[in-house]
Order: C-alpha cells, then structure tokens, then sequence
C-alpha cells in the first residue's frame, strides 16, 4: 500500500499491428491533488489508471496465480514458481509475485483514489464528461478489490486518496469489500456509455460493467462471509443484461476470437487490456498515444508458458511462428482425458483449436533427436510435418508409417504435451523477444453466457440455463455437429459447467478464481493435480498477505494479521 500518490507511470500505449487508435496518455508520477484537480491533469490520471491493467493481465505472476495449481494445469519442465504449484512451505510472505500483486493493486487504487477526490471540482470540464470518467475510475477500483479480495479475503478497504505517509492499516470485513465493490460498479450504469469512437476503444463500457457485476455477486453468492441470499439471481439478471441489451455476439469461429492483428477488436470482446508492437512507448489502457515520453515494456507474456520444446528435435529450430518455449504450464490428464474427452473431439472443435498438433520443418538438415519409438531416421525437406500431436494412442504401426515423429499421450513429458495455441504471438520481431503485442481478453461474452447459466442451475433452473450452454456449445461445434453439441436440462449441472467453463475459457486466468468459488479447490488438486496433491491444504484457499504490507504497518501482525497457516 502506498504512503503517498505515486501514479501510476503508464507502462505503455500504443498502436498495435491492427492498427488500433489509442487515447493520448502523459505518463505521471508522484502527483499530488493539486494537478489531479486541473482538467488536464485529472483526463492524465485517469488514463494513468487503466495502465494497472497490464499490471495483473498477461503478466507472469497473474498468470501463475490462476493457471498453476489448479486441476487442469500442472508444472512443465522448465520456468519459475514451481512452488506454486506444488503448494509448498516456499509459498509464503516472501513471495515476490504476490506481493507484486498487493502492491501494485493499492497503488492503482491510490491513484483512483486522488482523482475520485479531485473530480469535484474541475474548471473547464463538463459534467457528463466528468461523470463518466468517474464511473471508468469506480470500475477499477471494484474490479482491483475483487482480485485483491478472492485472493486474500479480508484486506484494507481504501477509499480516500492517500498523500502522506501512513502506518496504520487494518484488515476491513470480507463482507465490507464485496458493499464497496458492487457500490462502485451499480453507481456506474448510469453514466457509462454502451460503445466508444475507436479513438477510446480501450475504455470501459455500461456492458463491461455488467460483466463484472454478474462476476462479482456468482462469487460473493459463495462466500459465507458475504453472501446474501440474492446474489446468484442478481448474478444472472446482469449476465442476461449483458446479453440481450448490447451489440456483442459470439463469433462463428470459437478459433477468431483470438486471431491477432485487426481481428482483436470483435463482437464477442466486452473488454481487454491493450498491448502494443512498439518496444519504447507511452501507456494506458490503450487510446491513442502521440506523446514523447516514453518507458520501457514488458508486454503480454502469455505466449511464453504455454509452448513445448519444439526446437530440440529432428527437422526443427526456434522461430517466431512457433514461439518461444518457456514449457511452463501442462495440461494434467484430466483437462486432457475428461474436460477434452476425445470422445467429444468429433462434435466440439474446441479441442483442436485450442490445441496446436503440427509442427512443420524450419530446419531440415537437423535428423535427430528422435522421440518417437517408431522410427530410428527421420529426413525431411523445408515445409514437411515435423511433429505431430493426434491426441489419442496411435498405435507404433500406424505412427511406422508416417514420415515424421508422432507423439502420442504415453509419451508426453514435461517438454513435450499439448501446447495451448490460443496466445501465440507471430508478430513478434524476433524469436527470441520476450513481449507480445496481443490484447489480453479480459471479458468475452462467452462467459457471460455461461456465467447466466451456472447463476441458474444454483437457483434449481437448469432448464433456464440450457439456451445459454447452448448458445455456446453451438458456436464449438463442428460444421453440421450444432445439434449433437446440445444438452438438455438433466444434463445442465454444476459437474458439467465446471468442465464446459474449461473446454471455453483454457488459460484465459480463471481457474483459480473458479475452483476457488466452487469450494472445491483441495479436493480438486489432491484428485487431479499430482504435483500439487501431496502438499495442498485447506488455507491455500487464500494466498498470503505479503510481508511488505506487515512491515510497514505499526504494531506488524498484531494489527494486521496474517492468513491462517502461513
């Protein structure tokens, strides 16, 4: 937590390869109320707080937060943080992407905080407007306090700008959280517009905020602390709103919601955290950068955690097309054999197209290493497959017969398993450069739809809820398999929309959170997570409150104590 207005000095904005137009951004820092009180100034801070965005989505430690540690994802050969997914004595205080997290969400928080202070009394700056930018700051801070929330339960409930140093903090009621984060984002409905002129895309809208909204009362609905007995009605109501009362529409392709470049703007984005191309630039949420200040960027880093150790075999070297492969996050069984039974496979697309299978030679003098047991030599000319994924047991005859490595399920390893796809990032400048220039998906409305549908089944409609699994498993099905991707409302259940929400949402930051609201986290790991099985207890329901915060709060853990078990 900040003892003073540090703002947040925008780590980029941008005009991306898709060539979107992006808000002007002056980066700011260590302002006081003062310049947040002029009309520039306060636009500046506003702006200034969209960039916390890129502090939490696409980044390493988010990533690791909500995909390592669950049921479906385990650890790969190679990266950091393997701790976290294991659940052991390493995950504590110290931990530097936790308390990266804390810090970096009070310190945005301060910031909205000044600026929500300052919006009183501006010269020059009219009230819809001004209204507006209100509502875009109420947004950020609900949206930072229900991470900081479902992460560690009870924390300190800031709502006053803080511009000189301070010691005293105290951990505010779970229930008091979830009052201020549904306050925050109702009192925006009113003054956020449906769509912005392509100049603000990037900023948030009446039906991002709806999103959250129907997020935030599925979860508060599970929390004992919090709960009332309304939030799951609450829940679909606002899902529903955000269905039926805007211009978003799934895609036809599941495949083109995440194709990068001018398809990153579409139908079915409610909301996303803007990345750019250029390696020095200005920052925000996005919107339109022509100034001359520039910082350094880290980028969207989720093309790396996903992608195999394509390049140590025959046929094969590191390219850009095929990414740089950090082998972070596996695919355990049961996201494999269950969540994409192969059974399935015929009717729902979702698995191949969430899945890259081929690989093709980049390099063809390379003959070896060879993995696959079927063959002893391997020759190949440019453009040949390399590798191959079928994602079922072939048997050693058929794999004889191809004239490349196949790789089947008992021979995945923690460098070579199915590789995610939908992250991968070809328009970086090299293959060995770190930040991506894709958007990161923040809300979709496929969600939505399955958010109204799980808000249902926990009210006992499940025939309700059907129409928008539907919906959904419609849009995934293969051309001519629509009707055989239907279910009917015995087949609506909770078993069910845990693992449809998976076959939809892989990777995209969720797991955690859900396994987390559905209280099943422990009993979910220990059964399908086997690095994480042997280590993982009931308090790693919560993460640490990291030691920084404890340091610099007078009387330490007396005053503010720290999550049980840690």
């Amino acid at each position: 937590m900040l003892s003073r207005a540090t703002l947040l000095t925008a780590a980029m904005l941008f005009s991306t390869t898709s060539c979107k137009d992006l808000l002007e951004e002056v980066p700011i820092s260590q302002v006081g109320s003062q310049y947040a009180s002029t009309t520039n100034g306060f636009e500046s801070v506003v702006k200034a707080a969209y960039s916390s965005l890129r502090e939490y989505y696409g980044r390493e430690g988010a990533m690791t937060l909500t995909v390592f540690g669950t049921d479906t994802y385990t650890m790969g050969a190679d990266g950091s943080y393997k701790y976290m997914n294991q659940y052991t004595s390493q995950v504590n205080a110290q931990v530097d992407i936790i308390r990266d997290l804390w810090n970096a969400l009070y310190k945005a928080i301060n910031t909205i905080n000044v600026a929500l202070d300052a919006s009183g009394s501006i010269p020059g700056l009219d009230e819809t407007t001004k209204k507006r930018r209100v509502a875009e700051l109420k947004f950020l801070r609900a949206h930072h306090y229900f991470i900081l929330v479902q992460n560690f339960g009870s924390v300190s409930l800031l709502t006053k700008g803080n511009l000189l140093p301070a010691k005293e903090y105290k951990r505010d009621p779970v229930k008091d959280i979830y009052a201020q984060i549904v306050s925050d984002l109702e009192s925006t409905l009113a003054d956020l517009p449906n769509s912005y002129p392509a100049d603000n895309y990037g900023r948030v809208t009446k039906g991002a905020a709806e999103h959250l909204l129907a997020k935030v009362y599925l979860t508060k609905a599970t929390d004992k602390d919090a709960a009332a007995a309304d939030d799951f009605a609450k829940a679909a109501t606002y899902a529903q709103n955000v269905i039926k009362n805007y211009s978003y529409s799934l895609l036809p392709d599941f495949a083109s919601v995440f194709a990068q470049g001018a398809g990153e703007i579409n139908s079915e984005v409610i909301m996303a955290t803007q990345y750019t191309s250029e390696p020095i630039t200005d920052i925000g949420n996005g919107f339109n950068s022509t100034t001359t200040n520039t910082v350094t960027i880290n980028g969207n880093q989720t093309h790396l955690y996903f992608v195999v150790e394509y390049e140590a075999y025959a046929g094969m070297q590191r390219d850009i097309a095929n990414g740089r492969p950090f082998r972070r996050f596996m695919p355990t069984p049961y996201m494999l054999n269950v969540v994409f039974a192969e059974k399935d496979r015929v009717n729902d697309s979702r698995y191949k197209k969430s899945f890259k299978d081929t690989w093709l030679s980049n390099n063809p003098s390379k003959t070896t290493p060879i993995f696959d047991n079927s063959k002893t030599s391997l020759k190949f000319t440019a453009g040949d497959t390399a590798i191959f994924i079928p994602g079922y047991e072939m048997s050693l005859a058929e794999r004889a017969k191809r004239r490349y490595q196949v790789l089947v399920p008992s021979q995945y390893r923690p460098n070579l398993f199915p590789q995610l796809q939908k992250f991968v990032d070809p328009l970086r400048p090299n293959a060995g450069y770190e930040p991506g220039s894709r958007d990161f998906i923040m809300f979709r409305l496929a969600e939505t739809y399955l958010i109204a549908a799980e808000a249902l089944i926990k009210q006992g409609k499940a025939a309700d809820a059907v129409p928008f699994i539907n919906a959904v498993r419609r849009r995934a099905a293969w051309p001519g398999k629509q009707a055989d991707m239907e279910i009917t409302a015995d087949q609506a259940t909770m078993a069910f929309i845990m693992e449809e929400r998976e076959r939809e949402l892989a990777g995209e930051m969720n797991r955690w959170y859900d396994l987390k609201r559905w209280g099943n986290l422990v009993e979910r790991v220990k059964a399908y997570n086997p690095d994480g099985a042997p280590n993982i207890k009931d308090y790693h329901t919560l993460r640490p409150i990291p030691q920084d915060q404890l340091d610099r709060t007078a009387g330490g853990m007396t005053a503010y104590p720290q999550n049980p078990g840690y």
